[in-house]
């Protein structure tokens, strides 16, 4: 996506300023939730051709990678009722609710394998949450609605070629890397 919208181009280049100053992980997080909950405050930056759900799966539409790959910003468009596996990310990640609603199922890891921590909770548009292998990196993501739900995420690598595990069929670790669901575009 181009960073013509003076919203997204505003919020592009404070995410480099604080990417190309902050050493520390918490740093990043707690400054850079500020700057996505200013982000998702409004709802008319984001084009229509990056709110489109599928039926078949949730999509998952690149906006912006930093040229050295410090950081990325996605678009999440679940449809109803959609759900993610349990996975986890490797690197930090901030997830901004842009419309409608999302439950996380919080996972720890017991024995080499995720295990649901009894933790859940919902975000609501203009909230922001956080993972990351230091903070808790697993967790599985629900559209318990019946309505679409689209949520802003910034990761601290290009997220779509980042190798991560998953939780597939039979209880197995797999690994995947996620790509993007507008890769043919990029």
């Amino acid at each position: 996506m181009k960073t013509d919208n003076p919203a997204f181009g505003n919020f592009i280049d404070k995410m480099t300023e604080l990417i190309s100053s902050a050493k520390l992980e918490a740093e990043i997080v707690a400054e850079g939730k500020c700057l996505l909950a200013e982000l998702v405050s409004n709802q008319s930056w984001l084009p229509e051709n990056y709110r489109q759900s599928s039926s078949q799966s949730y999509q998952q539409f690149l906006l912006y990678c930093d040229p050295e790959e410090r950081f990325s910003v996605v678009s999440f468009v679940w449809g109803p009722h959609q759900t993610s596996s349990i996975h986890n990310h490797t690197v930090w990640g901030l997830v901004g609710m842009l419309e409608g609603v999302e439950t996380c199922d919080e996972f720890e890891l017991k024995d080499g394998m995720p295990r649901y921590s009894g933790v859940s909770h919902q975000l609501l548009p203009g909230q922001v949450d956080a993972v990351s292998p230091a903070i808790g990196d697993w967790h599985r993501i629900k559209n318990d609605t019946d309505a679409a739900s689209i949520s802003i995420h910034v990761y601290g690598a290009n997220i779509g070629k980042v190798r991560r595990i998953r939780l597939g069929e039979g209880n197995c670790l797999e690994d995947f890397v996620s790509g993007y669901s507008n890769q043919a575009d990029l």
